[in-house]
C-alpha cells in the first residue's frame, strides 16, 4: 500500500492534474453513459442533498476516510452541475471557480485591502455588510435559503442579524427570554389552544437556538448527537429484550423503563 501524501508533499501541479482528470472523466461520462446523459440540474438536486447529509454524518463520526469519500462525491456533483450549465452556454467550471475566488477577495478586505479588523466578530460583521451591498440586496436576511431546514434556518437568521449589530447584549437576557417563551407556551398548553401552542412552541425553539449561540453550541449538531445517543441506547435495549426472549409490545412501560435504564448505564 502506498503512503498517503501529506498536503506539504502534494504539490500544486499534482492537485491540478487530479482535478483535470475528474473533469475529463465527467466529460466522458456525460457523453457516453446513458444515466449520466439523462441527468438534469433538477434530477441531481435530491442526490446532492443526500450526499451533503452523508458528509455531515462522516464529520460527526470523525471518520476522515469517509469524509474524503463524501467530499469526492460532492465535488463530482459540483462539476456535474457546471458541465450541464456549459451545455446550455450559461457558465462552465472555470466561471464557477473564478466567481467564488472573486467573492472571497471582495469579502476579505482585511486580507486583500486596507481594512483593519481586531477579531473574528469584526470579520463576520464586515462579511454581512459587504453581502448587503452586493446585487442590490434590500434585506440582511435575503441570503437565507428558503429551503433550509427550520432549525438551520433559525441559526442563519440569527447569525445574519447579529452581523449587523442586532443582537442581545448578554446571554442572561437571552435565557430570560427562553423562560418567558416557556411560560407562554405552558399557558397556551393549559388552554389547549392548538394554534397558539404551535406559535409559542416555535418561539421557544427560536429562543433556545438564540441562547445556543451565546454558549457556543451548534443546536443542529447537539440535537443530532442526542438523536444518535437515543438510537444507540434504544437498540441496546432492543437487543437486551430479545436476549431475554421477550418482545417490546408485550412489556409494560415500567419494564421498558427498567431495560432503558440498564441501556443508559451500558
Amino acid at each position: 500500500m502506498s503512503k498517503v501524501k501529506s498536503p506539504e508533499d502534494l504539490n500544486r501541479s499534482e492537485k491540478l492534474l487530479a482535478f483535470d482528470r475528474l473533469l475529463t472523466i465527467m466529460d466522458e461520462l456525460r457523453e457516453n453513459c446513458p444515466w449520466d446523459r439523462k441527468q438534469t440540474l433538477r434530477s441531481l438536486r435530491h442526490l446532492t442533498i443526500e450526499e451533503t447529509y452523508e458528509l455531515s454524518d462522516a464529520i460527526l463520526e470523525n471518520d476522515l476516510e469517509e469524509v474524503k469519500k463524501e467530499l469526492g462525491d460532492i465535488i463530482l456533483h459540483m462539476i456535474f452541475y457546471a458541465r450541464i450549465a456549459s451545455e446550455k452556454n450559461a457558465f462552465h467550471i472555470g466561471d464557477v471557480l473564478n466567481t467564488v475566488a472573486e467573492k472571497l477577495i471582495i469579502r476579505h478586505p482585511h486580507i486583500y485591502g486596507d481594512t483593519e479588523v481586531q477579531n473574528e466578530e469584526e470579520v463576520k460583521q464586515n462579511w454581512e455588510k459587504i453581502k448587503l451591498k452586493e446585487n442590490g440586496n434590500q434585506s440582511v436576511l435575503s441570503g437565507v435559503p428558503k429551503s433550509l431546514p427550520a432549525l438551520v434556518k433559525a441559526m442563519r437568521i440569527q447569525e445574519k442579524a447579529r452581523g449587523v449589530g442586532f443582537d442581545w447584549p448578554d446571554k442572561d437576557q437571552v435565557w430570560d427570554k427562553v423562560i418567558e417563551e416557556m411560560e407562554e407556551f405552558l399557558t397556551a398548553s393549559r388552554s389547549n389552544d392548538r394554534q397558539t401552542m404551535q406559535s409559542e412552541f416555535g418561539d421557544l425553539l427560536f429562543s433556545l437556538v438564540n441562547y445556543s449561540r451565546f454558549v457556543d453550541i451548534n443546536p443542529e449538531e447537539a440535537l443530532e448527537l442526542t438523536n444518535k445517543k437515543f438510537i444507540g441506547r434504544f437498540q441496546h435495549m432492543e437487543q437486551a429484550i430479545r436476549k431475554d426472549g421477550k418482545r417490546i409490545p408485550e412489556l409494560s412501560l415500567e419494564e421498558l423503563d427498567s431495560y432503558w435504564n440498564k441501556a443508559k448505564k451500558g
